[in-house]
């Protein structure tokens, strides 16, 4: 490993417990397991297959991602830590039922540290071959025992998110006024884009796949924009739901919107100063790991014995309750969003972790 990678010190610097590399020769499989903070509980996140240009862009995306679940989990009241699986590939030609199970023995061998779900890249349906090496997964079909369908979760609690955020904002939470420019036309842009045409919201929806945004505009009598201009389309609310890095020097400055509300993970690509930016221009920004909880709040569900009605009533109730506050604990503080999201999931792991002075005896 090249000495100009410092993962070691980042690890140390950003609190990382474990960054484990995994292969097996047979199946192809390359890639990393990056486990965060686990003082709430066993890392929760989920596997991501994509075919990174480099070894160093796999690691780095990650420790982002990893990091970003701890906060995530940790927001919206799990009793879970933050972990994430990379594997380096194209997913139509890497993933085998060999590929798959071999993949699971490795997660199997940490031992419960990490629990995996889907990602970009991975389905139900390979969280059930992957059961049959190991009980550390979710996103199981319901009939497996599992909690159905991640992505349309996730879009549930975005979209309950974004309609407290509208009324932080614009003064009432009826999206059918308002105009709504969805990045992203996959699974979870295409579950919001039908709840807000329901409620009559004004659509536009842009997508590097053009000719899948156009079946789901032409579906929707939503406006069609081009993957480049999509995020600087003129609207009330902006939501990327595609990949990370999209909020950068070069398109803050062109934003024509009010607010920015998506479930993509990253968004900002420098988690500082763009925020920053972001609240000079006078945009909210709400954090994509408050609004993108809901995935994750459905599957820790399976735990316990999953019920869709009381999942989907804590989503509607967790996610709406923690925008509230971090906006408003933004305002109050002069602070952005994303610091005002990152104390509110630092208050409750230091909790857990000064709890932890105590041994209880079993």
């Amino acid at each position: 490993m090249p000495e100009t990678w410092g993962l070691l010190a980042r690890m140390r610097e950003e609190g990382f417990e474990d960054v484990v590399f995994v292969s097996d020769r047979e199946s192809g499989l390359e890639g990393v397991i990056a486990i965060h903070d686990t003082t709430l509980g066993p890392a929760f996140g989920g596997t991501r297959i994509m075919p990174y240009r480099s070894e160093l862009d796999a690691v780095q995306d990650a420790l982002r991602l990893a990091k970003a679940m701890t906060y995530k989990n940790a927001a919206c009241g799990i009793d879970f830590g933050g972990g994430k699986a990379v594997l380096i590939g194209n997913p139509k030609v890497v993933k085998t039922e060999a590929y798959l199970r071999s993949f699971a023995r490795h997660i199997n061998g940490l031992g419960g540290r990490y629990i995996t779900g889907v990602d970009v890249g991975t389905d139900s349906a390979d969280m059930v071959v992957m059961l049959r090496e190991t009980k550390y997964v979710v996103a199981l079909p319901e009939e497996w025992g599992g909690c159905g369908d991640t992505a349309e979760a996730t879009a549930f609690g975005l979209y309950c998110g974004m309609k407290m955020a509208a009324k932080m904002v614009f003064g009432d939470d009826d999206l059918g006024k308002r105009s709504v420019a969805i990045q992203g036309t996959g699974r979870i842009g295409t579950y919001l884009a039908r709840r807000l045409a329901a409620e009559g919201a004004r659509l536009y929806v842009g997508d590097v796949d053009e000719e899948r945004a156009r079946r789901l505009a032409e579906e929707l009598g939503a406006t069609l924009v081009g993957p480049r201009d999509i995020l600087t389309v003129e609207c009330d609310i902006l939501s990327p739901n595609a990949v990370g890095g999209v909020l950068n020097d070069e398109v803050i400055p062109r934003l024509r919107c009010r607010l920015v509300a998506g479930a993509a993970n990253n968004q900002l690509a420098d988690e500082d100063r763009h925020a920053r930016m972001l609240m000079q221009r006078g945009i909210t920004f709400v954090p994509d790991f408050i609004l993108s909880a809901g995935g994750v709040l459905n599957n820790s569900f399976q735990f316990t014995g999953y019920n869709r009605r009381k999942a989907y009533g804590e989503i509607e109730t967790r996610i709406p309750a923690n925008v509230e506050r971090v906006i408003q604990d933004s305002e109050r503080n002069g602070i952005t969003p994303t610091e005002a999201a990152l104390l509110l999931a630092q208050e409750r792991i230091r909790a857990a972790r000064a709890l932890k002075r105590y041994y209880l005896k079993s």
